[in-house]
């Protein structure tokens, strides 16, 4: 359901912001603003609306919360935000996660597209590229979209990152080397076990022109740039920073939480069947019936919360 109230997702990000930083963290991979048209997909939880003018608004509205703006912008009480999934993670056919986009180019930019520009306006220093495809090309290999329309006409100086070795999945690549993402456009790979490989396979690549030194610059330019934004330089290791180990989950963030659940709460239409009698008996069937991780969403403090009692 929809709220329509942008001022209260620019106070989520702020809390949400205030309690990424007590962890010791800078960055959030945060928003998700894909714009699911089949709800079949299992992503759709995560998206704002299948309405990208709402999509739009909402997002402008969380990097300013997650960012802060003027003289607050990635101050002490704020972190990089990150839009993703660029692009058309919504728009798979059959709702398949990971799957191909077979949405037309005006599609894209009308319906798929409006959040990002919104983000990348209100100084989002993040873009994550998607797993997804888009008529056959994996967008972690899609050159035209990554470099050409976000970097290029979307003027998007931040930096783009890569899913969880979502480049390994490009034909001709695997998660140790892949220099058919980093000459699309990506300047971060997530790579969490290969590193140590795409870093040897990359600095042979450049030597040898198959990554040319203007991109490797432009990579190191985007992650340096957005580094000092964030006063990563002047600032001691996490665990030293006013604010770490700071509180989470404080009375003020929970009041937030509390609005925004009762504001998105969608009311059916009573046939007879509304108000529930305190005395009937309710049958509540599913894998989600009891089970306090499904019922809270994907993403807790231990990633899918299957630990949370």
């Amino acid at each position: 359901g929809d709220m329509h109230d942008p001022a209260l997702m620019e106070k989520i990000g702020a809390a949400t912001a205030e309690e990424v930083r007590a962890t010791g963290l800078d960055w959030a991979f945060a928003q998700t603003l894909a714009v699911a048209r089949d709800d079949r997909w299992g992503r759709t939880y995560e998206n704002y609306s299948e309405e990208p003018k709402i999509v739009s608004t909402y997002a402008a509205a969380m990097v300013k919360g997650l960012e802060g703006e003027g003289a607050t912008f990635l101050d002490r009480d704020h972190v990089i935000a990150t839009a993703k999934h660029f692009l058309g993670d919504g728009s798979t056919d059959g709702g398949r996660d990971q799957g191909d986009s077979l949405a037309s180019e005006d599609d894209l930019i009308r319906l798929h597209a409006q959040g990002y520009a919104a983000a990348v306006d209100a100084g989002v220093q993040s873009v994550m590229a998607s797993y997804n495809s888009w008529h056959g090309t994996k967008m972690h290999a899609n050159k035209a979209l990554l470099t050409d329309v976000l970097k290029g006409r979307m003027g998007f100086d931040g930096m783009i990152m890569g899913d969880w070795n979502a480049h390994g999945q490009i034909p001709g690549c695997d998660n140790g080397d892949c220099p058919i993402a980093f000459n699309a456009g990506l300047d971060v790979f997530n790579a969490p076990t290969d590193w140590k490989a795409l870093y040897g396979h990359m600095i042979a690549e450049v030597k040898a022109g198959t990554i040319p030194q203007s991109r490797l610059d432009d990579a190191v330019r985007r992650i340096l740039r957005v580094k000092f934004r964030a006063h990563l330089f002047d600032e001691p290791s996490p665990a030293h920073r006013p604010g770490a180990g700071g509180d989470i989950g404080t009375p003020e963030h929970r009041a937030i939480a509390r609005q925004a659940v009762a504001e998105s709460l969608v009311l059916l239409k009573n046939n007879g069947v509304l108000p529930l009698k305190p005395s009937a008996r309710i049958l509540i069937a599913g894998d989600g019936a009891d089970n306090i991780a499904m019922q809270s969403g994907g993403w807790t403090s231990s990633w899918q919360g299957a630990d949370n009692t």
